[in-house]
């Protein structure tokens, strides 16, 4: 999450990270060890056993051990991992984590980034179940299974709402901070309970049409993926959403002043009055058309008038620059067109459905799937329903002939 001003002092409050995090003996060691296997490769596992009287080949080697040696241990340590294979992920994601004037860290694109590419993938330091006890002293007990980088990683977050009376060091201190960190910074994981992302934590938000990336947490993998809405240009900050923000500017400030401290300035709440009234009233006007659209399932629209109103949503949406949720608002289509028996209609809409799951949620996401299987077989929809509709012909979607 972003640390703006108002959250900065806070941080200096910061718990320290205690100086066993990089004990020497463990550094001594792990660098004796890299050292060893680097020389094993090179001289056992390669072949390149010297031949007798031939020092010079022979020093040239353990002197190649040796800088290899110390390149892969500095590059593990840099990352703050002992895990190899989670250095070369985590600096394959085209993005990098700097400071930010004004905002604290973000994340950056170090290139430029397609539509619907991957941009990040994190499994979680925990995942805080429902439970009952002290929310602060569970989550403790869940550090307290964690390597000292990863309790690093944790205390390295911003946080908002610790209470200023407490004393630092003091067992309700620890509680109430690690509770802020978590409450600050945490994502659910369905129905497995909320968990924490320390990298994806530094995305930064963005209102409506501001934010470019989508995150999703994916529980038969137990990782959050994170993907890009829009086309990102390189240089371009990488910005999700944290809330549903189809609601007016100061709506969305006073709740991210409450829940995250801090006041939004991203490129939609930063615009002119005017340009801004306009916005809220788009928003508005979805918001609206959602709630209509619901009223199809008690019958108050029929089939056409419903897709009707998906079609204007996505029109104001485009209007707007509010990308997100499409997947799921042209799934829903489907569902309507198969529940009247217009199977070209449902085939149509599950095309497009499938085409912005792949963006949002990721071409191997269990929605993408399900669509396949709808375009695949129309029919196969309407089977699944509970109670099915009058045949009607409920229109296509928009830019198909039909």
């Amino acid at each position: 999450m972003s640390t703006p001003a108002r959250r900065r002092k806070q941080n200096q409050n910061r718990k320290e990270v205690p100086a066993s995090v990089t004990s020497q003996p463990k550094l001594v060691s792990a660098c004796i060890e890299c050292l060893g296997e680097c020389y094993a490769v090179l001289i056992v596992d390669i072949g390149h056993q010297p031949p007798p009287g031939n020092r010079k080949l022979g020093l040239f080697l353990v002197f190649a051990s040796l800088v290899a040696g110390v390149y892969f241990y500095c590059k593990i340590l840099l990352f703050e991992t002992s895990d190899v294979v989670k250095v070369v992920e985590t600096a394959s994601w085209p993005f990098k984590v700097v400071t930010i004037p004004g905002k604290g860290q973000g994340a950056i694109a170090t290139r430029n980034i397609s539509q619907g590419e991957l941009i990040h993938r994190e499994a979680p330091l925990f995942i805080l179940p429902q439970q009952r006890g002290s929310p602060g002293s569970v989550i403790l007990h869940a550090l307290a299974g964690l390597s000292p980088s990863q309790n690093e990683a944790f205390y390295n977050l911003s946080y908002v709402n610790l209470p200023a009376t407490l004393e630092p060091g003091t067992p309700a201190y620890n509680d109430e901070l690690a509770l802020a960190i978590f409450q600050t910074n945490s994502i659910s994981a369905a129905d497995q309970g909320v968990a924490l992302f320390p990298q994806t934590a530094r995305l930064n938000h963005g209102c409506a049409g501001a934010f470019n990336a989508v995150y999703t947490y994916r529980p038969r993998e137990g990782v959050v993926v994170v993907h890009a809405l829009k086309p990102i240009r390189e240089g371009e900050e990488v910005l999700t959403v944290y809330f549903d923000t189809k609601r007016p500017r100061d709506a969305r400030r006073a709740h991210l002043e409450a829940h995250y401290g801090f006041t939004c300035q991203c490129s939609v709440c930063s615009l002119p009055d005017e340009a801004s009234n306009a916005s809220d009233r788009r928003l508005a006007r979805m918001s609206k058309l959602y709630e209509q659209l619901a009223t199809w399932q008690d019958g108050s629209l029929t089939g056409k008038q419903a897709l009707d109103v998906a079609r204007e949503i996505w029109s104001v949406g485009e209007e707007e620059g509010y990308w997100s949720e499409r997947g799921q608002l042209a799934a829903d289509a489907a569902w309507v067109a198969a529940a009247h028996s217009d199977f070209e209609a449902t085939r149509a809409w599950a095309e497009v459905a499938k085409e912005w799951y792949a963006y949002e949620l990721g071409p191997d996401s269990e929605q993408v799937a399900r669509m396949d299987e709808v375009i695949a077989s129309p029919e196969s929809l309407r089977r699944r329903m509970a109670a099915t509709r009058a045949a009607e012909k409920v229109g296509w979607p928009d830019g198909w002939l039909g």
